[in-house]
């Protein structure tokens, strides 16, 4: 008798004695998470209301995975053309590690020609007449300055705020701060070409510590836009239905109990694939768009691309999705074959680039979205000014520079027609307006109308943000409109 009175203590947890059996601790808790700001019960993507009035309402980020050089793209520099393969200055040597470059490097001055275009005369390479023809409706900045030098830490650092893992994407935050517009389609959606993930993988767009219902749902080009959301042969329907509804019961039971929040977003997650299921394929079934349409982007139905992903960008903030993510993998110029340099590699990924993307601001502009739809094109970090040469290599590359860069953005609240900043005539060193990564994060979080210095979320004891836990972050407001 005395064993078994033993064993039913025993199983009396310290988390079920605090819960007071469906009535104590947890459920106030719960009772607490629900009243917050209003929102209904067990909906944690529902539509928020922003600290302040938004400049945009989605943001769609196109991110060049490899750093691409834009010394060749966007940041002409004579002076390098000039000292082409000859001996690198000690002054930019000095002090400084690089990732692949041993020994005295020669400079490298760009092997593609450099146009002025739009109205304000913005040098852009010969390689991309698609973005010399929307000159005037972007931000050209090339004085983007990051801390890390390496893909991964860069990638992280520029989504999460951190340069390691576990940290909450961009894309959460804003589906966090500000729910979701469509509560049939994710609010945070990755598309991926180039035929492989980024160099920082899936925790790229990962919630981190915050609820899971937040994280960003990777959806495919070709084949099933996303894996396992269908139901299994033989289960209906309504059989789906009658099964969520008991589910519902049985996780309300648990969350009124235990007071998890991630018992909510269990509800929310199952909700959501079950409307996913009749909304997915058609937002992704991008064969109901016109020829021309298609023509405009390069889009070639039941073919994984850039330029694909780019029209269905569209398409998705077009029905309300919040944030897209576009990864493009390619962009890692080293020169140490063929297949990474300046002269082979580089042009054919800056061909495909500038179709579809220039294509994305001219349709999102002819449908009237491009006022509230943030547009951001770049990569991680920079290259170097001088060639790699990695291993006796006479491909041409650059290495990696964490210094300088450039990226340029469009719509919602971007000013147009601007180039800001400037780099050295070298293109090593920032001269003038730099702007770094937290600026960025807190520049594209204050025109979603949210405040990047109070948005935040608790976790183990420290009010965790996007921008870090210093004030370090400004709102680039003379980039705005």
């Amino acid at each position: 008798m005395d064993e078994i009175k033993l064993s039913e203590a025993r199983a009396v947890t310290r988390r079920t004695f605090f819960s007071g059996m469906g009535a104590g601790i947890g459920a106030m808790a719960l009772d607490a998470l629900m009243a917050q700001e209003g929102q209904a019960q067990r909906n944690a993507l529902a539509p928020k209301k922003p600290h302040h009035k938004a400049r945009a309402k989605s943001v769609i980020y196109l991110h060049a995975s490899g750093a691409p050089p834009t010394l060749d793209m966007f940041d002409y520099k004579p002076k390098l053309v000039e000292l082409n393969l000859k001996p690198c200055p000690e002054s930019l040597m000095k002090g400084e590690r690089f990732a692949f470059i041993k020994g005295v490097p020669t400079m490298l001055g760009s092997p593609h020609k450099f146009k002025q275009c739009g109205q304000n005369g913005a040098y852009v390479s010969e390689l991309l007449p698609g973005i010399g023809s929307i000159v005037d409706d972007i931000t050209i900045v090339r004085s983007m300055n990051t801390d890390q030098f390496n893909h991964a830490p860069a990638e992280m650092f520029l989504y999460t705020g951190s340069a390691n893992p576990g940290d909450a994407a961009m894309g959460s935050w804003l589906t966090y701060g500000l729910g979701s517009e469509n509560q049939d389609l994710p609010g945070f959606v990755v598309l991926v070409s180039g035929g492989t993930d980024p160099t920082g993988g899936k925790s790229l767009w990962n919630s981190g510590f915050l609820p899971s219902v937040y994280q960003g749902v990777q959806c495919r080009s070709t084949g099933e836009p996303i894996l396992y959301l269908n139901d299994p042969p033989g289960l209906s329907r309504a059989d789906r239905r009658r099964s969520l509804d008991a589910l519902e019961k049985l996780n309300a039971a648990e969350a009124k109990q235990f007071g998890d929040p991630e018992t909510l977003t269990r509800i929310t997650q199952y909700e959501l694939a079950y409307r996913m299921q009749m909304a997915v394929p058609e937002v992704t079934d991008v064969r109901k768009e016109p020829q021309h349409i298609l023509d405009m982007y390069g889009v070639k139905p039941g073919e994984a691309s850039f330029a694909k992903n780019c029209l269905l960008a569209r398409r998705m903030v077009e029905k309300g999705v919040r944030y897209v993510q576009l990864y493009d993998w390619g962009w890692d110029i080293h020169g140490t074959a063929p297949g990474d340099d300046l002269m082979t590699a580089f042009p054919q990924k800056c061909k495909d680039m500038d179709r579809a993307a220039s294509a994305l601001i001219k349709d999102l502009k002819q449908r009237g979205m491009l006022d509230d739809t943030r547009v951001v094109w770049g990569g991680e970090f920079g290259r170097t000014p001088m060639n790699e040469a990695r291993g006796g290599s006479k491909y041409l590359g650059r290495d990696h520079h964490p210094h300088c860069f450039c990226i340029w953005m469009a719509g919602g609240g971007i000013k147009k027609g601007l180039v800001h900043g400037e780099t050295d005539e070298f293109g090593y060193r920032i001269v003038r307006d730099k702007v770094t990564i937290r600026d960025l994060q807190a520049t594209i979080l204050h025109q979603m109308g949210l405040d990047p210095y109070t948005l935040s979320y608790p976790y183990q004891g420290l009010n965790h943000r996007l921008i870090g836990p210093t004030e370090e972050a400004v709102i680039r407001k003379e980039l705005l409109s």
